[in-house]
């Protein structure tokens, strides 16, 4: 309830969050949520770790405090992300929101190391922890904060596709259970003076750290550059294909630009013999409706296929035959003969298993092992083949 009304009162009521500007004021909404909660948190966990002499507290009260700070960088992430194209970088920035998230994963960690070195001193040198109800209390209490927080991110993150929402979601998760182990580790010194603090004080540590870790491979993979949605995938081969004179799609590669900012190019096959401009206005239709109902830029190229002829078919189906039993092979496209006589080509690309590739298969190895097989069947074509791979 409170965070739709807040989201109400950030957008102004507008729901299309793939608007660049929606998708800025959903941002700062969060950040600025999250600084108010964890500066509240920091302060309460602190005093009560001063006030109870307790490590594993102050290393949770400051692990709040890096939360504020990342809190701030989601909003200048925001902020820079939704700057407008310029001349350097003519996609946007939207990216800049994939290296706030991976400068927010690496205070988490730093955050993490600092306390374990705090930790270990508490071991080697240990303090009595003092337990008192009222503070034990409110620890408690921060705890329904940190689930709130993480469920007011995730549904944020969700509802604008945003990895840094959704990574400062699992990060308050991640809080939940640490400051759970601290309320224990105070709870325990009720019942016994073993300086179990500092040990406590690691383990929390080490949660932040494994937070952090997890952030970072979240966050560092769109920026090396992952692969699409295999449903946005078949989405767009299907859409391309339901067109009047397309028969096939091929080569489709998709670019992230950040969040919204999607582009894609793909080669639709029809049949030579239909006019040019016929074609080319179907091509315009389809770029422009696909464009629009995916919510990306698409780019289709003309590819033009040869008439089938008895010739084309035979071959085709001989090729077909000798590639379906080799289990790296996925498909075959674009097949054409050109040549006259007795000294022809066969030209086609074949879409292979990239995973499967190794030191004991190489491209090279495929093309020679189809090529021999083909000159057994018809010596009279010499073979052109492009390998295309799929991940």
């Amino acid at each position: 309830m409170l965070t739709n009304l807040l989201l109400k009162f950030a957008t102004n009521g507008n729901t299309d969050f793939l608007d660049n500007k929606v998708r800025g004021r959903v941002g700062y909404l969060a950040g600025i949520v999250g600084i108010i909660v964890n500066l509240i948190l920091f302060i309460t966990k602190l005093t009560i770790g001063i006030m109870v002499s307790s490590i594993a507290v102050l290393a949770d009260a400051f692990n709040n405090l890096s939360d504020a700070a990342s809190s701030i960088i989601t909003i200048v992430g925001f902020k820079l992300s939704n700057l407008p194209p310029d001349k350097e970088h003519p996609y946007g920035h939207g990216r800049i929101e994939y290296l706030s998230a991976l400068i927010v994963a690496f205070m988490v960690m730093l955050v993490g190391f600092q306390f374990i070195k705090t930790s270990i001193n508490r071991i080697i040198n240990p303090q009595a922890v003092v337990f008192e109800w009222i503070p034990f209390i409110i620890l408690l209490v921060s705890i329904l904060f940190k689930v709130w927080l993480s469920i007011f991110n995730k549904k944020l993150g969700d509802k604008i596709s945003s990895s840094t929402l959704k990574a400062t979601a699992t990060d308050a998760l991640g809080d939940v259970f640490t400051t759970s182990v601290v309320a224990i580790s105070l709870l325990a010194a009720l019942f016994t003076d073993v300086p179990i603090d500092g040990y406590i004080g690691i383990l929390v540590a080490i949660a932040i750290l494994y937070a952090g870790f997890s952030l970072i491979k979240e966050t560092i993979s769109p920026l090396i550059g992952e692969a699409p949605d295999e449903e946005l995938i078949n989405l767009i081969k299907d859409g391309v294909l339901s067109y009047e004179y397309i028969t096939g799609v091929h080569d489709l590669i998709v670019h992230n630009y950040g969040p919204g900012r999607t582009m894609a190019s793909i080669h639709a096959e029809f049949p030579a013999d239909i006019d040019v401009m016929t074609i080319h206005e179907i091509i315009d239709k389809a770029e422009r409706e696909l464009s629009e109902k995916f919510e990306l830029h698409l780019v289709i190229h003309m590819d033009p296929i040869c008439i089938d002829t008895k010739e084309i078919v035979k071959a085709r189906n001989e090729v077909k035959e000798i590639i379906k039993d080799n289990p790296i092979v996925k498909s075959m496209h674009d097949f054409r003969i050109v040549g006259k006589g007795n000294k022809k080509n066969l030209i086609f690309d074949i879409v292979i298993d990239g995973n499967e590739l190794d030191n004991n298969i190489t491209e090279e190895d495929i093309k020679l092992n189809i090529c021999n097989a083909i000159k057994e069947n018809s010596p009279q074509y010499n073979c052109i083949i492009t390998i295309d791979k799929e991940y």
